[in-house]
């Protein structure tokens, strides 16, 4: 029942309570008020509809600069002291500037905002994490045209192994790239850092820089949807048993689909929610020194793997088993290709040694219906 609906209705309940007539001119004003809530509910689907629209030409607009594996040479200016000491929550936008060598040589200079995100990271972090901030006339006729307001993955400390971190959450995104559209488009970018008060270099570090959330409803042709509280019965079954294996895939556990964390909703046109995965440093398979598991859960080490999707009919973790017995060699060969080769050799085969244990797993009935199918939640 729409908004109008139920003030119409609250009205009629409340006379039939009171014992109260409604008389017929009060049946024309609450007629005329009901059109007029209708016209304003018309104004505001067609502002939506065509935000979603600019939104969807935006998402268009970026396709070549996130299908392209190479990394992207990006130099960052902004004031280093003032950014590294904005902890609080909601830190204010800081001017920025963002500039690469364009085709001819010459180099492009786009202005912008930055400002600090996360909450464990701004607390743990040499160098917090960033979200960006353009306007599109600035970006138009650039190699950032359509980007708005994305998140980046930026170095945390400024060491090897922490960069090494960086590739391997790439290496995560790109392996679910591979099992769906529905997710999140990323770019590895060679970022330098440049002090603005000092004009001196702070650090030379990769970083990735993630498709907006909006963008990727708008190329998935749903709205982003931001209600916690989603179950397994609100979700497209499917996507729902790929994103749980995916997780037990990489060793993660930390993500809620019921509380939207490092989870993002996009809705499809029969009303089901599609769950789309982002953030992934904590899992099993990057195994950061810094990552941990949540005490409250049965496993103490993020190497060890735990199950933790919604229950689902098995024929919907089987479809989705399939998929992922489909791509295997395509998924360990990213491990062998230029961005999978920047990576320290023994960190690249320990990576897929671990997932051959997930692959042992699928490949056995048995261990499929005692780890996944027998393992889901009902709450969650």
């Amino acid at each position: 029942m729409t908004s109008i609906a139920r003030s119409v209705s609250s009205i009629a309940l409340f006379c039939s309570i009171a014992g109260i007539a409604i008389l017929p001119d009060h049946e024309i004003a609450a007629q005329a008020l009901a059109a007029t809530d209708a016209g304003a509910d018309a104004k505001a689907d067609a502002k939506i509809l065509s935000e979603r629209r600019k939104t969807a030409a935006r998402a268009k607009d970026t396709e070549a600069f996130f299908s392209a594996v190479e990394p992207f040479e990006i130099t960052l200016t902004t004031n280093i002291r003032r950014i590294r000491g904005d902890k609080e929550d909601k830190a204010p936008w800081r001017h920025a500037i963002f500039s690469y060598a364009g085709p001819d040589g010459k180099t492009v200079s786009i202005p912008g905002q930055i400002r600090t995100r996360g909450l464990w990271r701004l607390k743990n972090c040499d160098f917090p994490p960033l979200r960006l901030n353009f306007r599109n006339e600035d970006t138009k006729g650039t190699m950032l045209k359509g980007i708005d307001k994305p998140k980046l993955v930026n170095y945390c400390r400024d060491s090897d192994q922490f960069e090494n971190y960086i590739t391997q959450e790439l290496q995560l995104y790109r392996i679910y790239n591979l099992l769906t559209p529905a997710s999140h488009r990323a770019r590895l970018l060679r970022m330098t850092y440049v002090d603005s008060a000092s004009g001196k270099i702070h650090a030379r570090r990769i970083a990735i820089l993630l498709e907006e959330p909006e963008a990727l409803a708008a190329r998935l042709g749903g709205p982003l949807v931001e209600q916690t509280g989603a179950t397994a019965d609100h979700l497209d079954r499917y996507h729902d048993a790929l994103t749980s294996l995916f997780h037990y895939l990489i060793g993660n556990t930390d993500w809620s689909t019921w509380g939207l964390h490092n989870m993002e909703l996009v809705g499809e046109d029969d009303g089901d929610f599609i769950p789309i995965p982002y953030d992934f440093d904590f899992s099993g398979a990057i195994n950061a020194s810094y990552a941990t598991v949540d005490p409250k859960l049965s496993i103490d080490r993020v190497r060890q793997r735990l199950f933790r999707g919604f229950c689902q009919p098995p024929e919907n973790y089987d479809k989705a088993i399939a998929v992922f017995k489909a791509k295997k060699d395509d998924i360990y060969a990213l491990y062998a290709d230029p961005i999978g080769s920047l990576l320290p050799r023994k960190t690249a085969q320990e990576t897929l040694k671990y997932f051959d244990e997930f692959y042992e797993t699928i490949n056995d009935p048995r261990r499929v219906r005692r780890n996944i199918v027998e393992a889901c939640s009902k709450t969650r």
